[in-house]
C-alpha cells in the first residue's frame, strides 16, 4: 500500500503541475506557499457573472492584504487550481496569498493552519472545510483576532460564531439531483447503485448526498446500496471501489461527487473494461483529468465547475471582507474582478451568508477538449 500511495501521489503531482500550467497560475503549492506577482491572464473558460454591479462600498479592495489559503489539503490537483485562483486575485490587487494545509482530509491537520495564519497577523482565511464544526473554535479565535473568514468548497458549520461568507460553487441541491439524473439517463433509472464519496465528514459531500438520496425518490427503480468514502486520497479511493465492486457485482451505476474518487474509478474501469457492460460512472471530474476516459468510452458523461474561479472568487470576496468593501449582509454585492459583481444571499438551513459561482457544466465526449482545467 506505501508503494501504491507513493506511485499514486507522485502521478498527482505531476498531473498538478500540467493543470498548473494550463490555468496560467502563478506560484507553487505545497504545505506552505505565497504569491504576489501579476496574473499571466484572467481567469480560465466559464466566468460566470452574477448580481448587479454595484457594490458594497466605494473603491476597491486595501492593497497588501495577506490571505492564508487553507486547502482540504495541498496535494489533491483540483485544490491546487482552486488555491491558484485565489493567487491571481490577490496578485491583482496587489496582495499575497499563503496556502497552507496539511496532506489528509482532517480537521486535526487544518487547524495549525489557522493558527498560523493568527500569528501572522493574517488579514483573511479562505477554507475549504474538512469538518463542519471541529474547525469553528480555532476559526472563532481567527475572527477575534480580526482575521476575516471565508468557507469555500466545503463550507463549515459555525452559526453566528465566527460570521463568515461561504463561496458556493454551484446550487447545492442542483449538483446532487444533476449527478442522479446523469446516472438515471445511462442505465434507464434502473438496478443498484452506489456512492463514492470524499471524507465522511465533508460538508459539500454529505450534502450533495443529502439531495442526491432526495432525487432518487422520483426513481423507484434505482436503489443505493452503499456509500463508501476514499478521503480524496486515490490510493484509499481504489481500496473502497474495489471493495464495492466485489460486494455489489449488480452494480449498475457509481456516482463519484469528488474528483479524485472519479478519476481513480475511472482509471480502475478503464483496464477492467468488461465492467462497462453493465456498470456506468458518473459525477464530479476535471475535464483535464477525464477526458482520455470519455474519449475512449469509459465515462460517457460528468460535470464540474471551474475551480480556478472559485478561487479567484473566494480570493476577491476575502479582499473585499477585509478591506470594508465587501459585508455579510444579505443583497450585498461586490465585484470580483473579471467574474463581474456578486450578490450575497440570505442563510439558508445550515448555511450562513453565501454567494454562488454558477451553474456547474456538463461534459461529454463532445466539449471535454475545450476546457483546459
Amino acid at each position: 500500500m506505501t508503494t501504491e500511495r507513493t506511485v499514486r501521489r507522485a502521478a498527482g503531482a505531476a498531473l498538478t503541475a500540467v493543470l498548473l500550467t494550463a490555468a496560467a497560475a502563478c506560484g507553487s503549492s505545497g504545505s506552505t506557499s505565497t504569491s504576489g506577482a501579476s496574473p499571466s491572464g484572467a481567469p480560465a473558460a466559464g466566468a460566470p457573472s452574477s448580481g448587479s454591479s454595484s457594490s458594497a462600498a466605494a473603491g476597491g479592495p486595501k492593497k497588501a492584504l495577506t490571505v492564508y489559503f487553507i486547502p482540504k489539503d495541498t496535494q489533491n490537483p483540483y485544490e491546487v487550481i482552486a488555491d491558484a485562483g485565489g493567487k491571481m486575485a490577490l496578485s491583482q490587487l496587489g496582495g499575497k496569498v499563503v496556502v497552507s494545509s496539511g496532506t489528509a482530509d482532517t480537521a486535526a491537520a487544518q487547524i495549525p493552519s489557522i493558527q498560523a495564519a493568527i500569528q501572522a497577523h493574517a488579514n483573511a482565511i479562505v477554507i475549504a472545510g474538512n469538518d463542519p464544526s471541529a474547525l469553528c473554535p480555532s476559526l472563532n479565535q481567527a475572527a477575534q483576532a480580526g482575521i476575516k473568514i471565508v468557507a469555500f468548497d466545503s463550507d463549515v458549520s459555525c452559526g453566528a460564531s465566527p460570521p463568515h461568507l461561504f463561496i458556493n460553487q454551484a446550487n447545492t441541491q442542483q449538483i446532487g439531483t444533476s449527478e442522479v439524473d446523469l446516472l438515471a439517463k445511462e442505465i434507464g433509472g434502473k438496478g443498484q447503485i452506489a456512492i463514492l464519496s470524499a471524507a465522511a465528514s465533508a460538508t459539500n459531500q454529505n450534502a450533495w448526498i443529502g439531495y442526491m438520496k432526495q432525487e432518487l425518490k422520483k426513481y423507484p427503480n434505482m436503489k443505493l446500496v452503499s456509500t463508501v468514502y476514499g478521503n480524496d486520497d486515490p490510493a484509499t479511493s481504489l481500496t473502497v471501489l474495489q471493495g464495492l465492486l466485489s460486494a455489489y457485482p449488480s452494480l449498475r451505476g457509481i456516482i463519484s461527487p469528488t474528483t479524485v474518487g472519479i478519476s481513480t474509478a475511472a482509471q480502475y474501469l478503464d483496464t477492467h473494461k468488461s465492467m462497462l457492460s453493465h456498470l456506468t460512472l458518473t459525477g464530479l471530474g476535471l475535464p483535464s483529468q477525464m477526458k482520455s476516459y470519455v474519449h475512449d468510452g469509459t465515462v460517457k458523461e460528468f460535470e464540474l465547475w471551474n475551480p480556478q474561479n472559485l478561487g479567484f472568487l473566494a480570493g476577491y470576496a476575502a479582499a473585499g471582507l477585509a478591506s470594508g468593501t465587501a459585508s455579510l449582509k444579505t443583497g450585498s454585492t461586490f465585484t470580483a474582478g473579471m467574474l463581474h459583481s456578486y450578490t450575497v444571499l440570505p442563510p439558508a438551513g445550515a448555511t450562513g451568508p453565501s454567494v454562488v459561482l454558477g451553474p456547474p457544466t456538463v461534459f461529454t465526449k463532445a466539449n471535454v477538449d475545450q476546457f483546459k482545467f
